[in-house]
This record gives structure tokens, C-alpha cells and sequence, in this order.
């Protein structure tokens, strides 16, 4: 991996990684890492048999992980309800 992250950082990379809805394009635009050092990334810090189902989510439809898959409707990075996208703070209601 040739960028080094802090433990922080890599939390959020692989969180963002997990969320079917958060493209690779928005880790790219946070986080500057394109698709394949998240997944060198993700290679790395995860188990293989945890990495496996990530990739085969991924490569599924159900993943809208890339922007070509993704609904033409759905225009942000993050959710509505979202304060920052750093630290994925959802408001107490």
C-alpha cells in the first residue's frame, strides 16, 4: 500500500468501503485512493474469508459501489441526515 493512513482513517476508508450506497468515486474524492488501493487496502485489513464476501457483494447488483451502476437519481455522497462525512455523525432526534 503506498499511502499510509492513520488508524482512524482506515476505519473510515473500510466503513465506507462496507456501505453499498458510498461509490468508490467519494473515498477517491475524500480520501484521494482510487478503487484499487481500496481494495489492496481491504485485502490487507480484513480476514480473506471477510474479504471474499466484500468482493463478492461488490461485484454484485446489489452493491451500487460504482457510479455506473448506481441510480442516475441519486445525486450525494452521503446521506441527508449525515453532519459530516469524516466522522459519519447521524443527529440524535
Amino acid at each position: 500500500m503506498p499511502k499510509e493512513f492513520n488508524l482512524e482513517q482506515k476505519d473510515r476508508i473500510i466503513e465506507m468501503a462496507w456501505e453499498d450506497r458510498t461509490p468508490f468515486e467519494a473515498i477517491e474524492f475524500q480520501f484521494n485512493i482510487n478503487e484499487s488501493e481500496v481494495i489492496a487496502l481491504m485485502r490487507i485489513e480484513l480476514k480473506p474469508s471477510s474479504f471474499r464476501l466484500w468482493r463478492k457483494r461488490v461485484n454484485s447488483g446489489i452493491s451500487q459501489k460504482h457510479l455506473m451502476k448506481r441510480n442516475p437519481e441519486i445525486e450525494r455522497f452521503k446521506c441527508s441526515r449525515q453532519r459530516t462525512i469524516s466522522h459519519n455523525k447521524i443527529s440524535k432526534r
